[in-house]
């Protein structure tokens, strides 16, 4: 087993160390927590939110047919419950307070000095073998967070309409998904989206939790306002399904990046290949509604997952734009291959550093932040080519054996690729010769 000590990140106050008790004890815990002693007559506000079947490229997702909500959904509701949580002292530091400046350079990466992540933790141990692993009521799930961290419940409409409660009831029986603080925050109002969180589900995407993310990303808005996901094994801390969410109004280097067209699907997904990026990885865009184009890259979630290899996911542009990247640095900090001076660092990256908001813990390493160093860094964590080709080629056969209609996707690599204006300059010097080792499946 493979396995590396790291610091975990506190993500609730509630929150207890691997190998401490885990639960609490039955009969009302007295912490108004989300679990059966506390949840009869709990009550949380309900934005539920409208499907779309209009095209996921098209502005009119965003606007759902131009009726305005109840509540702004992003200014209003979750950055106002945010602030609520800030006003009451939840966190466990001002992350408005953390220095963050843009790294001089082509591609703009976004430094961060947050000292406050891991302070007062001890290492543990965490397997990074295994991207799926059953969930462990022993181990710290988001049932334990209390009530006052959750801002809201988010739930499709059942009339098909926007609606707002201000106090709904908490259905026990029909395990509501919950948006709730990261009480350590990397950026301003970072949530985490907890798909259906009674269930306990592991660390996996499927096809509804995958939908519900792009909804919220389409409900936002707001092309700044991105959602990540992390597998186990690609830095993920807590094995029970989440998503995070936060605002940056400035543009990820990874959003900058030109790509190169492979195909695109019969549903109108069109799908590309990073170039002249640090990590490789692919572009999911378009899609004849919201449902398509989320399909698909559950799908290849799927795969990955199912084949073991760990990997990073954002969700950007108001959900109309997706990037997936497979990753190995943890396995490699595992095996001894990654060197001293990025170990020093204690810097893990995960979605956010790989999209290029690169979120540093020491001084030191902020005042020399630099693009070649940030390059540097994430190399390390991107497939060696060869490797990105075979995984490429199990999710491209995974769409198209997942799909009913065997035609309704188009693998044919025959027409010339299209590759989007380059506005940056070609970098990959760094990545050339990179061969990480992957976990054997």
């Amino acid at each position: 087993m493979l396995r590396i000590k790291r610091v975990p990140t506190v993500v609730s106050n509630y929150q207890k160390e691997e190998g401490d008790e885990g639960g609490r004890l039955g009969g009302g815990c007295g912490r108004n927590c989300l679990r059966n002693c506390c949840l009869p007559g709990a009550k949380l506000p309900l934005y539920a939110f409208k499907r779309s079947n209009k095209a996921a490229n098209e502005k009119a997702v965003l606007s759902y047919e131009n009726k305005e909500p109840p509540v702004p959904f992003l200014d209003s509701l979750l950055l106002g419950e945010w602030e609520d949580r800030v006003q009451r002292g939840l966190f466990r530091y001002d992350v408005t307070a953390c220095e963050t400046k843009v790294i001089p350079g082509e591609y703009g990466f976004v430094a961060q000095l947050n000292e406050g992540r891991h302070l007062k933790k001890r290492p543990t141990e965490f397997r990074v073998d295994k991207v799926l692993q059953p969930f462990d009521e022993a181990k710290f799930n988001f049932t334990k967070v209390g009530q006052e961290e959750v801002l809201f419940q988010f739930e499709p409409s059942e009339d098909d309409e926007i609606q707002f409660i201000p106090n709904a009831p908490i259905d026990p029986e029909n395990s509501p998904s919950v948006v709730a603080i990261n009480v350590s925050p990397i950026e301003y109002g970072h949530v985490l989206l907890i798909p259906r969180i009674l269930e306990c589900l592991p660390q996996r995407i499927d096809r509804e939790s995958f939908l519900l993310a792009l909804h919220m990303a389409a409900q936002a808005g707001n092309p700044y306002f991105r959602l990540g996901y992390n597998s186990l094994g690609a830095f993920a801390t807590i094995n029970h399904l989440h998503f995070q969410a936060y605002y940056v109004a400035v543009p990820f280097p990874i959003e900058k990046a030109p790509s190169k067209k492979i195909t695109t699907t019969t549903g109108g997904v069109q799908i590309s290949e990073i170039l002249n990026y640090p990590v490789r990885g692919l572009v999911f865009e378009g899609g004849n509604n919201l449902e398509d184009l989320s399909n698909v890259v559950s799908d290849s979630c799927i795969c990955l997952q199912d084949s073991n290899i760990p990997y990073n996911v954002l969700i950007s542009d108001s959900g109309k734009r997706i990037f997936l990247f497979p990753q190995c640095y943890a396995e490699k900090q595992a095996l001894g291959e990654v060197s001293l001076e990025l170990l020093d660092t204690q810097v893990n990256p995960a979605v956010w550093e790989i999209s290029g908001h690169m979120v540093l813990k020491r001084k030191k390493d902020y005042e020399e932040a630099s693009e070649e160093n940030a390059w540097r860094l994430l190399a390390e964590v991107s497939l060696s080519e060869e490797r990105f080709q075979e995984v490429k080629d199990l999710i491209f056969e995974a769409i198209a054996s997942g799909i009913e209609e065997p035609d309704s996707v188009n693998l044919s690599f025959l027409e010339k690729p299209d590759v989007t204006p380059q506005s940056l300059e070609d970098v990959d010097a760094l990545n050339k010769g990179s061969q990480p080792a992957m976990v054997s499946v």
